[in-house]
């Protein structure tokens, strides 16, 4: 896997899924909606520690800075 994300997309990623977890948690947000935000979190949160998001794989999109 060569990382294809930069560091404002993992960022963004981040307080996402955060902000999501945090709103899961006060029960902002529950039921079925809730479930597959969390769900969606999880996964900007795996995508930013890995540096890596298949989707950009698939569509050849990289944010990755260039050197």
């Amino acid at each position: 896997m060569t990382p294809n994300m930069g560091t404002t997309d993992k960022r963004i990623r981040l307080g996402l899924a955060l902000l999501v977890a945090v709103l899961y948690g006060f029960k902002v947000i529950s039921g079925t909606l809730g479930i597959i935000l969390l769900a969606l979190a999880i996964v900007f949160a795996l995508t930013s520690f890995l540096s890596f998001c298949p989707l950009y794989t698939l569509i050849g999109f990289s944010t990755k800075e260039k050197p």
